[in-house]
């Protein structure tokens, strides 16, 4: 490998019509790992993703939705960034595929493999929906797998057996809009020739399957496609949202999503910068490094190849393939069609820091074989591991040292050149293991590098030796201090935030790989503290609870709690009604927001300041930064439940809540409407209309006691029990979402 050839990188383009979950966010933090390393090490790296946002799955979710497909894709394609920008993942371009470029460049690929003989036309018979009007493309059909018999399989694939499907070959097939039974019907289409296509193909994978030294499970699933017979590959669909295929007669379909798709990387680095063709054009002087799940693997190894070889063009391929298995979720499959497992929206609401998160996928990434996320699992591991190891070292190291060296004397002292020969030999096979993209193993070495460091110090016993012999003690921590420095590198693709953290104890900034192994460069520390926080039974347990079941059971288990303690209330009639146990218990007022600042250690959270006509102002935290700018809150009046439990966020204390509105339709957390009331004085107290309030203090309403008392929005006006929520005649109103939940 030459060393230092420009790195282009990419990890599989997620698709668009849903929220990421932990699997889908292993392929993009993956090649995250590997762009930061790429830097570290000096190499001049690009690190390009973005939303695959054309084909059946959005047109379909748009058609379910009322809404067009632009509109889905602008929607979600927000929140796959904002989610992404959570987890600190270093896009050098997060882009789309809905773009001009894309449509540019795939038209002309197509039309390049057309010339040069490589694009047949075949008639077959489709299935049409007589009631739609139309052709059904693939993921419009639904039906019974006639391999495995499971029910739901779509007619591109099956999830329960992963076999490719035709929807000709489904049991009972049903159309996927209107579930009307469709009817096969002449039309024709395009397909790439890959059997034409093979020498070339061939010829090439056996190569750069083995300089890119490629994963396992991608060698083996290209060679068997290959052993299996390649077959012609239709690709043009029956749809309206997709790219226009440039040829006399096809003017009424699009490109197939699996023909455009791989092409995206290279639009979407057309939209990074204009010199794209010297990373895509360029194969002397780059190589490109792909990060995907094993299901997408003959698309990135058989068909975009074929397509870039019978262009005729001198595209960068595939160098190296990295290509993980699964990662399942409590003994089940995480599932974005399924609503299963742990999603990105999931994760920033539990409370626990991004590098958390990022320490247990890379610890536990399922590069040979399937992976199960386990909430015990995840537990151990960062107690064990992230913070009985890692934490542990710089903070028992610094600790000491700023306690018993304050001035700094133990820099002069000699490295105990033993130890560091044991650790300069470690740091080599990280590396290695960092070059060839094995991130789990280069991770797991960088903790057992962290547990040499532990045994050091405990088998040197610091606290006897700095009387006994006070240079050997010196010699022993000044070695474990550039140790804790290589290990603030080290982690920093893994740990950004962790990292630098690390580098500030001892008075470092922004420090690069080439410092690894070296002993200068310290000449004071800051202020030591711990690193992360230990994870307790409880709050697992509460987190294991919260998140077991899909998000739609999950939705539906909250619902049937509301209605338990609504029907509840209801069957004895000496309880008061819902509306006045509400007036009794909860205290809403009308506050002025006088302030409005960024949480430090919550991209989505606001510090609000409030003026509540109290003795002092009230502080709020409220996760409400990807719906509106500071500017749009500042002075702004909203509802504030006065009297909720006071709950920390990140350190901060936050005494009470604001009232929103939330869009029923749309997925959990995508949507918010803060109520703004300017009709009411501040400081005034809010009512069911027709009740009154205490005439006493009230004591703090739980968060869970609160939200079984459901709010709501009914053609704009906010209830409690079907009484409007005001004072003298005036009421709380929406303004966008005028029917739905309020929380």
């Amino acid at each position: 490998m030459s060393p230092m050839k420009k790195r282009l990188v990419t990890s599989a383009l997620p698709y668009v019509n849903n929220i990421p979950h932990l699997g889908n966010l292993t392929q993009v933090l993956s090649a995250d790992v590997f762009a930061r390393f790429c830097r570290s090490k000096g190499y001049e790296t690009l690190y390009i993703c973005g939303t695959d946002e054309y084909g059946t799955a959005t047109e379909t979710r748009a058609l379910k939705e009322g809404v067009s497909p632009r509109e889905l894709c602008d929607r979600y394609h927000a929140i796959h960034r904002d989610i992404y920008a959570w987890f600190n993942i270093s896009f050098d371009y997060f882009g789309r595929t809905s773009t001009d470029e894309q449509t540019a460049i795939v038209q002309d690929i197509f039309k390049k493999v057309d010339a040069a003989g490589y694009i047949s036309e075949h008639e077959l018979e489709q299935l049409y929906c007589p009631s739609c009007e139309r052709f059904l493309a693939d993921r419009f059909v639904e039906g019974t797998c006639p391999h495995c018999h499971s029910e739901g399989a779509r007619g591109d694939q099956c999830d329960s057996c992963q076999t490719l499907l035709d929807p000709v070959e489904l049991i009972n097939p049903r159309c996927g809009v209107c579930g009307t039974t469709p009817i096969p019907k002449k039309t024709k289409h395009l397909y790439i020739d890959l059997p034409k296509a093979l020498p070339l193909l061939e010829s090439w994978m056996e190569k750069a399957s083995k300089e890119g030294f490629w994963a396992n499970n991608a060698v083996q699933v290209t060679k068997s496609w290959i052993r299996d017979g390649l077959k012609e590959r239709c690709i043009t669909r029956d749809l309206k949202w997709g790219i226009p295929v440039p040829k006399p007669g096809y003017e009424d379909k699009v490109f197939y999503v699996w023909f455009d798709a791989p092409i995206g990387y290279v639009s979407i680095s057309a939209n990074a910068t204009k010199d794209w063709k010297m990373w895509w054009q360029d194969p002397d002087n780059v190589e490109l490094f792909q990060f995907i799940g094993k299901d997408n693997i003959p698309f990135h190894t058989v068909i975009f190849p074929s397509c870039q070889l019978a262009s005729g063009e001198n595209w960068t391929m595939l160098h190296h393939m990295s290509s993980t298995e699964y990662l399942n979720y409590e003994g089940g499959k995480f599932s974005k069609s399924l609503g299963i497992g742990i999603f990105g929206n999931d994760v920033q609401d539990t409370g626990i820091p991004a590098d958390v998160w990022r320490f247990y996928m890379f610890y536990n990434r399922p590069e040979k074989s399937d992976v199960t996320f386990t909430w015990a699992d995840f537990q151990e591991k960062v107690n064990g591991e992230l913070i009985g190891n890692l934490s542990n070292l710089v903070n028992r190291t610094l600790t000491f040292i700023k306690r018993f060296y304050p001035d700094n004397a133990l820099l002069s002292a000699p490295i105990d050149e033993q130890l560091h020969a044991q650790i300069r030999a470690k740091e080599a096979e990280i590396e290695a293991l960092m070059e060839r993209s094995e991130e789990r193993d280069g991770l797991r070495q960088i903790l057992a590098l962290s547990s040499i460091g532990n045994k050091a110090f405990q088998d040197g016993e610091p606290w006897k030796m700095r009387n006994q012999d006070p240079q050997k003690a010196m010699s022993l921590l000044k070695t474990l201090v550039y140790l804790i420095r290589d290990l603030a590198v080290m982690v920093e693709p893994f740990m950004p935030t962790t990292s630098a953290r690390m580098l500030t104890f001892l008075g470092c900034k922004d420090e690069r790989w080439n410092v690894v192994g070296s002993t200068t460069g310290i000449t004071e520390f800051g202020e030591p503290e711990l690193l992360f926080t230990k994870l307790e039974d409880v709050q697992i347990e509460e987190l294991r609870t919260r998140f077991s079941g899909s998000q739609e059971e999950r939705k539906q288990k909250e619902q049937t709690n509301t209605k338990e303690v609504q029907n509840t209330m209801e069957q004895h009639v000496d309880q008061v009604s819902l509306a006045e146990q509400f007036a009794k218990r909860v205290i809403l007022k009308v506050a002025k927001i006088i302030n409005v600042e960024k949480h430090p250690q919550g991209d989505k959270l606001y510090i609000l300041t409030l003026d509540v006509k109290e003795e002092e102002t009230r502080t709020i935290v409220s996760s409400i930064v990807p719906y509106y700018t500071a500017e749009e809150l500042q002075d702004q009046q909203i509802v504030l439940v006065s009297n909720l439990k006071p709950a920390n966020f990140r350190g901060v204390k936050s005494y009470g809540m604001l009232l929103a509105a939330s869009d029923p339709d749309a997925e959990e957390h995508t949507t918010c409407e803060v109520l703004f009331v300017p009709q009411f004085e501040v400081g005034a107290v809010l009512l069911p209309e027709g009740h009154e309030g205490p005439q006493e203090a009230l004591p703090y309403v739980k968060a869970d006691h609160f939200f079984s008392m459901p709010i709501v929005a009914e053609d704009g006006v906010v209830k409690i029990d079907g009484k409007p929520l005001g004072k003298d005649g005036l009421y709380v109103t929406s303004k966008k979402y005028l029917n739905g939940p309020v929380g």
